[in-house]
């Protein structure tokens, strides 16, 4: 009989390749930002990912606050969070949390993207978000990279 067998490899912690890469934000559309950055987090983008492990790239996100929303989005969505009071319940517009925290808006819709488990808050540990374009990760030889080339 002529066949070829294939092994499924499954990556752990020691074969996991782990890189540094960094992504301008600058008049990127928030939902297709954040959608392919939740793919680098995962590490959906390489060949041996492995759904339970954590091996996915640390995404370093620069001009955070100048990302931009299409339509009305801008003062027609509406976030909702709740202080754990009775009547405790907030709304904030993305215009008013630009405002007041410029990172909240692109990390909240990263997490969102992100499996809703240990192994999402784990992948989130590995984003970092900056408003300016400078990062204090120059040691870790980060790569650019084009997102419409992902």
């Amino acid at each position: 009989m002529d066949t070829t067998s294939y092994k499924t490899v499954s990556a752990n912690d020691a074969t996991v390749t782990k890189e540094w890469v960094v992504i301008d934000a600058t008049d990127q559309v928030l939902g297709r930002l954040a959608s392919r950055v939740a793919i680098l987090l995962r590490g959906k983008n390489k060949t041996n990912f492995t759904p339970h492990v954590d091996c996915g790239d640390n995404v370093i996100i620069i001009n955070a606050g100048k990302v931009r929303l299409t339509g009305k989005k801008l003062t027609d969505k509406v976030y909702v969070r709740h202080t754990g009071y009775p009547g405790g319940q907030r709304y904030a517009t993305p215009k008013e949390l630009l405002s007041r925290k410029p990172l909240a808006v692109l990390q909240h819709a990263i997490k969102g993207m992100l499996p809703k488990n240990r192994l999402g808050a784990d992948l989130f540990h590995n984003l970092y978000v900056y408003e300016g374009s400078e990062h204090p990760h120059q040691a870790q030889q980060p790569k650019q990279i084009n997102l419409n080339e992902i």
